[in-house]
Parts: C-alpha cells; structure tokens; sequence
C-alpha cells in the first residue's frame, strides 16, 4: 500500500484491521488472476486446458466482481486513519499495477475519467474493461511484474519472495 499511495502510511496499512482493510487487500489477488487467464487463452492448446481455463477464469471474474461492488458500495468512505477514499485507494492500487507491469493502462481503479469508462458513458467503474467492455489480458511477465512487485519478471519479491515455481516463471528467474 505504500508504493500504491506513494509515501510511508503511518500506522502501516494492516490488512486483519477490519473488513475495508482486508477488501482493499483482497482487490489486488483476483484480478491479477483474471487478467492472467485473460492473456493465456490464445497459448493454452487442447480441450482439456481450455476448459480448466474457462472454469478459473469465471472464478476469478465472480471473485473480482464482488470485490469491486462491495468496495464501490463503500467508495466514499474514508480509511482509517489515512483519510483517503476507498476509491482512492482503488485507483492508486491499479497505477501501481499498470506502472509495474509497464504495458500501459490494463487496470482501472472504481472510478475513472468518462472517456475511459465503458463504452466512454461511465465514470464509475464496477468491472475494469476497455473501451469495448472487454476484460484486459496480461502476458505472463507482465503479471509476474505486478504479483513480485518489482517491475521485473526476473526479480522476485512481494507475493512470491522466491519466485513463482510454474515453468514460465522459473524460465523468467533463470534469464537475466
């Protein structure tokens, strides 16, 4: 949370505080995920695959969306003790993800100016889309990027301190 507001939070941001701290938390897992899918579907060969795929990703897509309208519910809302909107804190949270995964706006946080909302008529933003009202998708190293929080598919850190253990991310860990 300190790299999403850009400063140190005093008290740090504790996410068992309460239900908005542990939801603000929780809006960075599932949508990582859903982009994930999103971007190895034209990669994933064969039925079977393609239907486990299919399957996470609807998951990951119900978990996001209820994410994403329970804070929009409560986007008003100040956090304690730092005084910053819940929507605030959406948005922020998504800058970070787009400046780490260094592929352009793929995240958008509750609200968002008009023209980048769907179909450029909305502000408010319960599910992050395009402009075509499509899911983003993210390559592997981008997700990577973003889920270690270093800018980098071949430093580890935060989620995975040690590096992913799937091929694709043991492949990035072993290239410079």
């Amino acid at each position: 949370m300190d790299n999403a507001l850009g400063y140190h939070l005093n008290p740090p941001f504790d996410p068992y505080v309460d239900t908005l701290n542990y939801l603000l938390a929780s809006y960075a897992i599932p949508y990582m995920g859903l982009v994930a899918y999103i971007g190895a579907n034209p990669n994933t060969n064969g039925f079977v695959a393609k239907r486990l795929l299919a399957g996470l990703l609807a998951v990951e897509a119900g978990q996001d969306a209820i994410i994403r309208a329970i804070l929009y519910q409560r986007k008003d809302e100040l956090v304690a003790p730092y005084n910053i909107t819940v929507a605030e804190f959406t948005v922020r949270i998504s800058d970070l993800r787009n400046r780490l995964a260094m592929c352009g706006m793929k995240d958008e946080g509750l609200l968002v100016p008009r023209e980048l909302g769907a179909e450029a008529r909305m502000s408010t933003n319960i599910l992050s889309a395009n402009k075509d009202s499509l899911g983003y998708k993210r390559t592997p190293a981008e997700v990577l990027r973003v889920v270690y929080g270093t800018g980098s598919e071949h430093v580890p850190g935060g989620f995975l301190p040690k590096g992913g253990d799937g091929k694709i991310a043991r492949a990035f860990l072993a290239s410079p």
